[in-house]
């Protein structure tokens, strides 16, 4: 079915073997996401890997995540975070038995709290800061914004005012981001190359590794941010319900005294 949603051609798939045709046979025609405002601006004109044009560039960024930021040894070495966080989640559902708990919002902060700890290791001393501002990120993010469906009236985004107020947020993340790349620099200059919570490399370190090696693509601090950024969003949007359900049944049960100290043991 074919719609026209403002001034953007849109065609809706109900058929399994159209459906078939597009995401398997012509895949790499259909392989690019639209380009909208908001992604633009969190993801510096889309240098990220979600939604940066299907080609060499985005090969690489793919690669570069697939072998060295999400490797299994990565994510291993991110283990002891996991646990730290997960520990204090746990700890902190406890001191509120008998309240109201808000598992959103705790679910929220934990995974974002690991992200972040794996991200920039030590140097991220605003990091309640760059949590909050990246909630507001995603809340005018992931909204309709009708101005999306008409991208050649430039005055749909002053009047309705989401663009402005996204682009002061992330102007703000930006900074965050900027001043922890600059350290990582400044401390891999001064002979510290490593600056991960245990001693080990954390995902700004691979990317200040992986800048000195020959590229076909050079990567600048805009090309790190955007795919950091990438990340963030996953792990908010992805891990967000599957973390909160497990966790809200854990809670409910009678024993969940006995699971923590279980826990705690392993």
């Amino acid at each position: 079915m074919y719609l026209q949603l403002g001034q953007v051609p849109a065609v809706v798939i109900s058929s399994p073997t159209i459906a078939q045709e597009i995401l398997r046979t012509h895949d790499l025609t259909f392989a690019n996401r639209p380009q909208l405002t908001s992604t633009s601006i969190i993801f510096y004109n889309n240098k990220d890997v979600a939604f940066s044009q299907h080609g060499d560039y985005w090969r690489q960024m793919r690669k570069i995540c697939i072998i060295e930021l999400l490797s299994a040894k990565m994510v291993k070495s991110f283990s002891g975070i996991r646990k730290n966080e997960l520990s204090s989640l746990i700890s902190s559902i406890r001191s509120m038995r008998g309240s109201t708990i808000n598992m959103t919002e705790k679910v929220f902060k934990f995974t974002n709290s690991i992200t972040c700890r794996s991200a920039f290791g030590k140097i991220c001393k605003d990091r309640d800061e760059f949590i909050t501002l990246l909630k507001e990120v995603l809340f005018f993010a992931g909204g309709f914004d009708v101005a999306d469906l008409f991208p050649s009236w430039k005055l749909l985004h002053k009047m309705n005012g989401v663009k402005s107020r996204l682009v002061n947020a992330h102007q703000k993340i930006d900074a965050i981001m900027e001043d922890i790349i600059n350290q990582h620099i400044e401390n891999k200059a001064a002979g510290k190359k490593e600056n991960g919570e245990f001693g080990d490399e954390n995902l700004v370190d691979v990317f200040l590794r992986i800048k000195n090696v020959e590229l076909q693509f050079t990567i600048t601090n805009e090309h790190i941010k955007a795919v950091i950024s990438d990340i963030f969003i996953a792990v908010t949007e992805g891990l967000g319900e599957p973390v909160q359900i497990p966790v809200r049944s854990l809670t409910c049960h009678q024993k969940f005294g006995q699971h923590f100290v279980a826990y705690r043991r392993i």
